[in-house]
């Protein structure tokens, strides 16, 4: 039997690995699951803190699947496959990857022989939405285009701004449902069987005449790729922070570039034990985390790394 695909997309910081995490928990605890995680970094701060899972996880770093590293994925997905033989595999894209890239390099007869596409997920924060609409629309939008299924995330936080991001995504995609429910609501029946509406060559079509151009170089046919448009910067810490500490250097990149920050995530050594650090405009958080480490990825646009680098490790 073809083991299933499930691609988790969403933009940066939607909630892809939360997502993960209850899928894992309420309904594969009894299959072979196998992790792929590609971040726009040089290391994957969600793989470091997926290997607790009991799960096999596999990196696909330093670029976005189609722009990079496509040739890397489809030879690490057949070796997955012939090696481990999982029941179920969940792709979680980069942030700022194109959902109809993955798709398609999911299609490639060495994949197709072993495993399909089960359901194609996206994730959306309604607090960002639009604004991520109006400046990335080429890899938002095609994140909700190619979706079988849309989950709104952050509805409990941001509930007046529901009713906006229901009516953007319907703009967006017609066949596919949107699950606007609180999280702890929805069951994973609801996201995987939902996906009967979405006939899969539709969206094949649309990944092979709309967006997408595959000659030399992978360039899109709207002119960018990832990389152009995206900047990612990973810093080693230096040192070991209090959790004000952290907060204070992490509020203090914000002050300094603004809206030019999209995202950062990391694992910093704690006085009190490791840190997890989640942040997106306007929102930060910093758990006890078990996985150990000392990386901090800025992804955002016209980054100076210099900079960064000298204020999340120099004096305040």
């Amino acid at each position: 039997m073809a083991a299933e695909i499930y691609i988790i997309s969403g933009f940066l910081g939607a909630g892809k690995t939360t997502l993960i995490r209850k899928l894992l928990n309420e309904n594969f605890q009894k299959s072979n699951v196998a992790l792929i995680e590609n971040d726009f970094g040089e290391i994957s701060v969600d793989a470091a803190l997926m290997r607790d899972s009991d799960i096999e996880v596999m990196e696909l770093n330093s670029g976005c699947i189609c722009c990079s590293i496509s040739g890397d994925f489809v030879n690490s997905v057949s070796d997955l496959l012939e090696k481990f033989h999982p029941d179920k595999i969940i792709i979680e894209p980069s942030g700022v990857g194109k959902l109809s890239d993955i798709y398609k390099m999911c299609l490639d007869r060495r994949i197709q022989e072993l495993a399909k596409v089960k359901t194609k997920i996206t994730v959306v924060d309604v607090n960002c939405c639009r604004k991520y609409l109006d400046n990335f629309g080429e890899f938002f939008q095609d994140q909700i285009e190619n979706a079988d299924v849309v989950i709104l995330s952050r509805t409990n936080e941001y509930p007046h701004k529901t009713e906006a991001a229901l009516k953007l995504i319907k703009g967006l995609n017609t066949k596919a449902p949107i699950l606007s429910k609180p999280w702890d609501e929805i069951s994973i029946d609801e996201i995987i069987l939902s996906n009967h509406v979405r006939l899969e060559y539709k969206t094949l079509n649309r990944a092979k005449g709309r967006f997408h151009n595959h000659g030399l170089g992978h360039r899109h046919k709207q002119g960018h790729s990832a990389h152009e448009v995206f900047d990612t910067i990973t810093i080693r810490a230096n040192r070991t922070f209090t959790r004000d500490e952290l907060t204070e250097r992490i509020k203090k990149i914000e002050r300094l570039y603004g809206e030019k920050i999209l995202r950062m995530k990391g694992i910093l050594h704690g006085t009190d034990g490791y840190m997890n650090l989640q942040y997106v405009p306007g929102d930060m958080s910093i758990t006890a985390c078990s996985t150990s480490g000392d990386m901090l990825c800025i992804i955002g646009s016209r980054l100076n790394r210099q900079e960064l680098v000298s204020v999340f490790n120099g004096e305040l």
